[in-house]
């Protein structure tokens, strides 16, 4: 029964196509709307690395003067000192860290058809492509020893490989980094991850910036006193030349650990506050704050990475949905209205209630399948013109097949939900009266 409900109601698509076509229409452009802007929230709050989000750690103290803090405030600054991103990259408190700070460097390369350019990156420890699971096309990772030794090494990422060097692997060459010659130990393949979480600070688009173009030792960027290119929070005056500045309480540095596993995060905290306790026995920490460690999905609610606004701006579509399902509503009942004399006949030939909710029901799930329809074709239209405004938009404007299935569901439970109410209304006919108008 069910399969001939459902070619009836593929046949009463052409009953007064304006109508039905308007109805599919209000039906899509309100999932359209919906969908598209779930879509961009569903991915900015995915977890971007499932497998071992809750081993790895953001720390952070608090090095900020004593002067107007109370106690419970929030941290001072998101991000380290150079003395404290040091300590703890000796503590092996872990089983991985790495600090990180955002580079900008002239590269100068071989071929003549390419002149001098500058372009970003990052400085960091070995441990920081197995932490994140960086993808290799080339080579591979320096080693410890050359974080130990502060060795003039570098790995591309792959725009830059591409743009320098082509298809070849390029590593073993040499390159010129901000007048410095480096050896290429490897180079990344395409490395999306949504959002950036390890790289919110320092960048222009922050969780959703495209992916850094060349990586160095964090030891070989400090000794070559290669330029920042972030975010530096200074409470105090510093002293003239580079040493200084590393050596005053100036927050310029991002740092990760990661435990073997999750329950070790009691032992990273309690080494966290006896590291504290001990530099305030040297006069640093000062406020006295508590320290504070961070999963990935914790540091992405610190960070606010899916804003107040984007929230709002879901809520308002789901709002502009339940106005486009309230029109709906209203031309079902103008499209079963006209109706009532086929529904008399049929309760008088021995049709139950039951069988014309039924079928009615069945017809406005057709609707919904055709609305569905139109409006993933709206979606992803409306998805294509998002992501043109901006690369942060363009990592984030993009459907998964969870949002896909959902489009189908949303549309299908939205066309069954206006249709309710008109198909208990046309339940409702009284057979008699509709017999005596023929």
């Amino acid at each position: 029964m069910f399969q001939y409900y459902f070619v009836l109601g593929l046949r009463s698509l052409r009953r007064n196509p304006a109508l039905t076509a308007l109805m599919v229409l209000t039906l899509a452009v309100g999932v359209a709307a919906s969908v598209a802007t779930l879509t961009i929230l569903h991915v900015m709050s995915g977890d971007p690395i499932p497998h071992k989000s809750d081993r790895l750690f953001v720390p952070l103290v608090d090095n900020g003067p004593p002067q107007s803090y109370k106690p419970g405030d929030e941290p001072n600054d998101n991000q380290l000192s150079y003395t404290d991103a040091k300590n703890f990259l000796n503590s092996k408190a872990a089983e991985r860290a790495t600090a990180i700070y955002g580079a900008s460097v002239a590269v100068e390369p071989e071929r003549k058809d390419i002149g001098v350019f500058t372009t970003r990156g990052l400085a960091v420890a070995s441990d920081y492509f197995n932490m994140f699971d960086a993808p290799f096309r080339h080579g591979q990772a320096w080693s410890p020893a050359d974080d130990k030794a502060a060795a003039n090494v570098v790995v591309l990422g792959r725009k830059l490989a591409d743009k320098l060097y082509g298809d070849t692997d390029p590593v073993g060459k040499r390159i010129t980094l901000s007048s410095k010659q480096y050896q290429i130990v490897g180079v990344l393949d395409k490395w999306t991850v949504v959002p950036r979480f390890h790289r919110i600070i320092g960048s222009a688009d922050g969780a959703f910036s495209d992916e850094d173009d060349m990586f160095v030792p964090f030891t070989t960027a400090i000794r070559n006193e290669i330029q920042r290119n972030g975010s530096t929070s200074c409470t105090d005056d510093i002293g003239p030349g580079y040493q200084a500045f590393i050596d005053s309480e100036c927050t310029w540095i991002q740092f990760w650990f990661e435990t073997r596993s999750a329950s070790d995060r009691a032992s990273l905290q309690n080494y966290l506050d006896s590291y504290a306790a001990e530099q305030r026995k040297l006069g640093r920490l000062k406020r006295n704050a508590a320290n504070r460690l961070y999963d990935v999905r914790e540091w992405l609610d610190f960070m606010k990475v899916v804003g107040n606004d984007n929230k709002l701006s879901a809520w308002l579509a789901f709002g502009f949905l339940v106005l486009c399902l309230v029109n709906t509503i209203g031309l079902l009942l103008a499209k079963f209205s006209v109706r009532a004399a086929e529904v008399g006949i049929r309760r008088a030939l021995g049709a139950s209630r039951r069988e014309i909710f039924q079928q009615f029901l069945i017809e406005t799930t057709v609707v919904g399948l055709v609305g569905g329809v139109l409006g993933l074709a709206l979606a992803f239209g409306a998805l294509a013109l998002i992501a043109m405004q901006s690369t942060a938009l363009t990592v984030v404007a993009h459907m998964d097949w969870i949002m896909l299935l959902t489009t189908f569901a949303m549309a299908v439970l939205s066309a069954v939900l206006a249709g309710l109410l008109p198909t208990w209304r046309a339940c409702q006919v009284t057979p008699a009266m509709q017999l005596k108008s023929q």
